[in-house]
């Protein structure tokens, strides 16, 4: 017994094409109506490809031994493997239309077999089974009761399979018609460069028109495989444009979402509440979105367009996000510069004026800039309708902001705090209570008023020993005047370097004024070294304030003691008598007085003294008979321009007016031995005395006066 099966070879796997269901059928009835017996399964390929025969074979062997093994037994043939029942054999047939003479040659050999088929080793197999002639009517007459007689084996209509093969031939035929259709790929390659107005409408129209072609050519065939086959004909069409729809509204995505940012940028611009920008852009970005996918969609299917919302969603949330972060951070960061500057300036003001009430002032200041940027900054944020928590997280931050700020500023300060406490005792030490520079005259107490500029310095060091913006009270400032004042700050000697309780500035933190660790600018210790150094770097200011005191004294002390002046008065009554007796002793004298004065005046005898006695001697004995030298050639010389018997009189005059001219020299001058070098020049208008380090002013005599 023989079965011939033909089939394509691109249908190879297939259900219904490789008639996986009939064999089914066939392997059923075999084993219960028909003991077992070689029968000859001939598989013919047709329009075979390229593919080896040796390749498909295997194939076509295991999907019969599937179908084998899921058809249900009965139990005398459960076990009975296939090849108890058929021999399984597949041939190959090349194309008809691509090769004719191939084709009809492997046909020929084909009916050869068929021709064979009961010689031995032919297409009939066993031969065990085999009727005689005749026999055949009623073995034929048998064989059809038993086919009536069981459904099974009433196989499915001829139209039904005639169907299916044509059916399928034309929706394939259909699909490849659609990948080429010219208006297809220019609406696909439209897609890919942007959106695409009426996509759904030029869709459909293309898909309804093979859809429509479809039905037009199957409406005779069988109404259940038609409707099949069209329902694959619109799944695979749909799969295959659907990339295009999902492209299409990837660009409606991005439109949307470019559109909601310069939409979002535009309304701030014009100062529009930040939460009213973004609802308003938002419902309009996504109704434009929303007829956009309208006008995509397409009759033929319904396809769900709702991931792709939600995308676009999410992006515009994450857009909106990163927008207000970045203008709360523009925010943050405006208000943050703002107290920088209300606040830096002003602590570094109080800090150098500081005193007693510093902290209390900068905790003022803190307290008000704080709140009017607090104030502003909460009014600022009101458009972004953020959650209290959030509100007030970020008011706490900008509170924390400008606590740190007046925290490093003091910190700052706190590293200066030596060049300040020098500057303060410089400032109290030299200046009076007016704030004139004082002049060492020998009348100033030093000892109290550097005790004065030490307080004022320790005063300015107890303000910056620690951070007080809590407003705790402590006893820092009584601390350390009561041990760098009252007591004695001395360097620990190298016998005994132990540190004793009874030293409060023996301690590397305030914890016994109760002061947070935190909170500490300058430790016990570090204020002990700053005082020793403080007061040894200011020891000098004070020493040269003494030397000043006493050089001053020194030289503005010229008259003998008391005791000498009376006995001068008493041991020279006689002489002075006598002068009153004589007056020509009396007016020598005057004239000897006039020389010495106009020598004191050209010598600057006092300045000389200045710098000690010695030194002025010195001076002095170098200067003597030049002076005098100098004194009577200008005498000469002014006497030349005159009558030779011009009266004495006018030459004492001449003397005196010289000695009138020269009597208020600059008081505050103080010139050296070594640099003074006094000359005498003449004119035709008067005389000039003149110096070339010291500028003494110039005297001029008109010659009216001189005759």
């Amino acid at each position: 017994m023989e079965e011939k099966e033909a089939r394509w070879c691109h249908d190879i796997g297939r259900e219904q094409a490789a008639n996986k269901p009939l064999l089914k059928t066939v392997f059923q009835v075999m084993m219960r109506l028909f003991s077992p017996r070689k029968t000859t399964l001939l598989f013919v390929v047709r329009d075979k490809t390229k593919t080896p025969l040796e390749y498909l074979e295997p194939i076509l062997s295991e999907d019969i031994q599937k179908i084998w093994n899921a058809v249900s037994k009965p139990e005398s043939h459960k076990d009975t493997p296939l090849s108890e029942f058929f021999n399984v054999e597949v041939t190959a047939l090349s194309s008809f239309e691509e090769k004719e003479d191939l084709f009809k040659e492997q046909v020929a050999q084909l009916r050869q077999r068929f021709f064979n088929s009961i010689s031995p080793g032919g297409l009939a197999g066993d031969r065990q089974g085999v009727v005689p002639a005749a026999g055949f009517s009623f073995s034929a007459q048998q064989i059809w009761r038993v086919i009536k007689e069981n459904k099974d084996l009433d196989l499915p209509a001829h139209k039904v399979m005639v169907a299916t093969v044509r059916c399928e031939e034309i929706a394939n035929e259909k699909l490849h018609h659609l990948s080429s259709n010219e208006d297809w790929l220019a609406l696909e390659e439209a897609v890919q460069c942007g959106p695409v107005s009426g996509f759904g409408r030029r869709l459909s129209s293309i898909l309804e028109t093979y859809f429509s072609g479809y039905d037009i050519e199957t409406f005779y065939f069988d109404h259940g495989v038609r409707n099949a086959k069209r329902k694959q004909l619109e799944s695979k069409a749909l799969d295959f444009v659907h990339p295009a729809y999902l492209n299409l509204l990837g660009h409606f995505r991005f439109k949307a979402l470019e559109d909601f940012k310069s939409r979002l940028e535009q309304m701030l611009n014009i100062g529009e509440g930040f939460a009213a920008s973004i609802c308003t852009s938002t419902e309009s970005c996504m109704l434009e979105f929303d007829q956009g996918c309208a006008d995509a969609a397409i009759k033929q299917a319904n396809w769900d367009a709702s991931k792709v919302k939600e995308k676009l969603f999410r992006d515009i949330n994450a857009h909106a996000l990163s927008v207000q972060d970045a203008k709360l951070s523009e925010l943050m960061v405006s208000y943050e510069k703002q107290l920088g500057q209300s606040l830096s300036e002003p602590v570094e003001s109080l800090f150098d004026n500081a005193g007693r009430d510093t902290w209390a002032s900068i905790r003022k200041l803190l307290t008000r800039e704080t709140g009017i940027a607090v104030s502003e900054f909460s009014a600022a944020i009101s458009s972004f309708e953020l959650d209290q928590s959030t509100v007030e997280k970020m008011l706490q931050d900008l509170k924390d902001y400008a606590r740190n700020v007046v925290e490093k500023k003091a910190r700052e300060e706190a590293g200066k705090v030596l060049i300040r406490m020098k500057d303060r005792f410089s400032a109290v030490f030299s200046h009076d209570n007016d704030s004139m520079p004082r002049v060492w005259t020998g009348k100033e107490d030093i000892k109290t008023i550097t005790k004065g500029a030490r307080t004022a310095s320790l005063s300015l060091l107890s303000v910056m020993v620690a951070i007080r913006l809590d407003g705790k009270p402590d006893e820092i400032e009584n601390i350390l005047f009561s041990s760098l004042m009252e007591g004695t700050v001395t360097a620990v000697s190298s016998v005994d370097r132990s540190i004793t309780t009874s030293d409060p500035l023996a301690s590397s933190s305030w914890e016994e004024v109760m002061v947070s660790p935190k909170s500490i600018l300058i430790t016990p210790v570090q204020c002990k070294s700053l005082w020793r150094q403080f007061k040894a770097e200011t020891e000098y200011t004070v020493t040269q304030a003494i030397s000043a005191q006493e050089a001053y004294k020194q030289s503005n002390n010229w008259l003998p003691p008391p005791w000498a002046i009376v006995a001068m008065v008493v041991l020279g009554f006689n002489e002075f008598m006598l002068l009153l007796r004589n007056p020509l002793y009396l007016m020598g004298l005057f004239v000897v007085y006039l020389l010495s004065k106009v020598m004191w005046v050209q010598m600057d005898i006092p300045g000389q003294f200045q710098h000690g006695t010695l030194a002025g001697l010195i001076s002095i004995s170098s200067r003597f008979l030049p002076t005098i030298m100098n004194l009577l050639r200008r005498l000469a010389e002014e006497a030349q321009g005159h009558q030779t018997d011009e009266p004495p009189r006018q030459q004492c005059s001449l003397v005196f007016q010289s000695l009138k001219n020269q009597s208020h020299p600059n008081p505050t001058n103080s010139i050296p031995e070594s640099s003074v070098a006094s000359n005498i020049s003449t004119s035709d208008v008067g005389i000039e005395y003149s110096s070339p380090n010291v500028t003494r002013g110039s005297t001029k005599i008109p010659e009216a006066e001189l005759s």
